[in-house]
């Protein structure tokens, strides 16, 4: 998936897919507002890709603000990757492979 300029990773799509649709299940309505959440957020990090906490050298952190969700992601070249679309309740790095 590319969302301009913006490629995701293929397990950070399928993240992506499977958080939208259990919000949705959960409420209608509320999965577009989450994917409008993602979607805002990886706007600002097109726009300003190394203003989130970097939590390594070539890994970012863009926390969502009404979801429990972050956004990480990698700036190579002027290129930007999601890595992951990472539940606060996973374990943490689980997606550390996909780098």
């Amino acid at each position: 998936m590319s969302l301009g300029g913006v490629t995701f990773h293929e397990m950070a799509e399928q993240e992506l897919y499977d958080a939208t649709s259990y919000y949705e299940g959960r409420s209608p309505g509320l999965g577009t507002a989450f994917l409008d959440e993602v979607e805002h957020a990886i706007t600002q990090i097109r726009e300003y890709p190394v203003a989130a906490p970097q939590i390594d050298r070539l890994i970012w952190r863009k926390l969502l603000r009404r979801f429990p969700y972050s956004i990480m992601y990698s700036v190579q070249d002027n290129a930007i990757r999601i890595l992951a679309i990472a539940n606060h309740k996973r374990r943490p790095l689980y997606w550390r492979k996909r780098v």
